[in-house]
């Protein structure tokens, strides 16, 4: 068994740990990161189906580290021969923050030195090694001299599902998509979703995948795809098993707009190439004129911010006006993610929750407005 990680933006451990329990893994949850335990098939299995995170990562080694001589021993002493093939192509990448040891290029130098060293001596090879074949991607984090030394698995980040053809200004990573989505009281079954303003379609999208029981990664490739070990039926075995599960009978409604028209057209190309054509509904409308037929139901949105394609001054009429459109629907309930600190202010109406997320680097809150129920 292998330890693994699964890392993640922070403020959204918690849905990455449910999504590993869901799975049936056994985890321990760290700022940015959640631990498990997995073999090969779990890294295949775990890179197709979350939702959340954003990479897989095999653990190889944690420890104390304040000299380079320790460092080098430290690696040098580790059995890469059991994990990478003479011809690896090996990429060390990290960081170091607040450690004895500061210099990153030095680090990565002194780490891939001493694989290098093991590996000729081992392999009784002692020119250059030829580094043409599979990749392998170290990545060490150092904070605090706590060293801990990773191999990914995943390649792209898990955020990139490969249907998003075309995109606006301002995009929202599928997986942010994912975890706001997984933050709602949304039942697929019996009540409407709707992102009024769309963009390209992100959220609809992760919305439809979610209520058909896509997994999120099975239409892209991986790292761990062209190693030795990873074999095709092995791989093939966990996309067959993620094949069946997903559901095309059920029914529900998803529904995303714009303002713009070029927007709208950008989104039913990204929907189109996600298989979903038939799922979400889109129409060119104005926000401010949000008024649904339907008594309850969720809408999950993520208007310009301040620093984001809009002024000032437009945003808070903006954000003034969705309060309008928005408040008097007592049953409904609404999520808004933005970096506008002002925003309840401005919107007219204190949120039930408000959670701080990051979208990238950019720090946001995601503010819940939860709908009263309706008692039948």
């Amino acid at each position: 068994m292998l330890d693994l990680i699964a890392s993640c933006a922070a403020g959204i451990e918690s849905l990455v740990k449910k999504e590993l329990i869901d799975l049936g893994y056994t985890v321990e949850s760290h700022n940015g990161y959640v631990k498990f335990r997995g073999d090969l098939i779990d890294i295949i299995k775990t890179n197709i189906w979350l939702r959340t995170a954003d990479r897989i990562k095999i653990l190889l080694r944690e420890d104390v580290i304040t000299e380079f001589a320790q460092l080098y021993d430290l690696i040098n002493a580790m059995s890469w021969e059991d994990l990478l093939p003479l011809d690896a192509q090996i990429i060390v990448t990290g960081k170091s923050k607040k450690s004895t040891l500061h210099s990153v290029p030095d680090i990565q130098s002194i780490i891939k030195k001493a694989i290098i060293d093991r590996l000729q001596n081992y392999y009784h090879h002692y020119s250059l090694l030829p580094e043409n074949g599979a990749q392998f991607k170290l990545i060490f984090d150092l904070t605090k001299d706590k060293f801990q030394l990773t191999l990914d698995t995943t390649g792209n980040s898990l955020f990139k599902r490969g249907y998003r053809q075309s995109k606006g200004d301002a995009p929202l990573k599928e997986n942010m998509a994912a975890a706001l989505i997984l933050l709602t009281n949304w039942h697929p079954e019996d009540m409407p979703f709707i992102d009024p303003m769309c963009g390209s379609g992100t959220i609809p999208i992760e919305a439809a995948m979610i209520a058909r029981k896509i997994a999120p990664g099975i239409n892209r490739n991986f790292t761990y795809e062209n190693w030795n070990f990873m074999t095709d039926e092995m791989i093939n075995e966990v996309k067959d098993e993620a094949f069946s599960m997903a559901d095309y009978d059920n029914q529900f409604m998803i529904y995303g707009s714009d303002i713009n028209s070029k927007m709208i057209d950008i989104a039913k190309n990204n929907t189109r190439f996600a298989g979903l054509s038939n799922d979400v509904k889109y129409s060119i409308f104005d926000v401010r004129k949000f008024a649904p037929k339907n008594k309850n139901g969720v809408v999950v949105t993520n208007p310009p911010y301040g620093d984001r394609l809009m002024d000032e001054q437009s945003v808070k009429q903006l954000y003034s006006d969705m309060g309008k459109a928005f408040i008097p629907l007592t049953t409904w309930s609404f999520y808004i993610l933005t970096s506008y600190l002002n925003f309840e202010k401005i919107y007219g109406k204190r949120c039930t929750k408000k959670r701080k997320l990051y979208n990238g680097a950019l720090r946001t809150d995601y503010y819940q407005y939860w709908g009263k129920p309706i008692w039948h």
